[in-house]
C-alpha cells in the first residue's frame, strides 16, 4: 500500500486555474499506476486522469481533455494535475490514488487500492 496526501486545493473563479499535488510514499515496484478521481455531492466517483509508470500512457476523461494535464516527478514521488480553465461543473473533492500494479485499463477507480484523504475544489460561478 502507498500512502497519498494530496494539497492544492481552493476556491477559485470559472475561467481560472489551480495545481493539485500528491506526494506518495515509496512505490515498492516499478510498474504502478497513480491518477486524480473526483467526486461530487450526489455522483460516483469518476476517474480525472491517471498515468502508468511504465511507459507514461496517459488518460484523460472526456469533460477534462485540453484543459486537465497530469505530470509527475519521479525523483519526488509526486504527481501533479494542472487544471485550466475551470468550470462550475469541476467543483468536486479530488482524491489522489495508486496501484502497485501494471493497469491495463487506466483510471477505473476499482482498481485502485490506496487513496488520499481529498483536497477540496470549488469552481465559483
Amino acid at each position: 500500500e502507498v500512502h497519498l496526501v494530496e494539497s492544492g486545493g481552493g476556491l477559485v473563479q470559472a475561467g481560472g486555474s489551480l495545481r493539485l499535488s500528491c506526494a506518495a510514499s515509496r512505490f515498492t515496484t516499478d510498474d504502478y499506476a497513480i491518477g486524480w478521481f473526483r467526486q461530487a455531492p450526489g455522483k460516483e466517483r469518476e476517474g480525472v486522469s491517471c498515468i502508468r509508470s511504465s511507459d507514461g500512457r496517459t488518460y484523460y476523461a472526456d469533460s477534462v481533455k485540453g484543459r486537465f494535464t497530469i505530470s509527475s516527478d519521479n525523483a519526488k514521488n509526486t504527481v501533479y494535475l494542472q487544471m485550466n480553465s475551470l468550470k462550475p461543473e469541476d467543483t468536486a473533492v479530488y482524491y489522489c490514488a495508486a496501484e502497485l500494479a501494471f493497469l491495463k485499463r487506466l483510471c477505473r477507480t476499482a482498481d485502485f487500492g490506496s487513496w488520499g484523504q481529498g483536497t477540496q475544489v470549488t469552481v465559483s460561478s
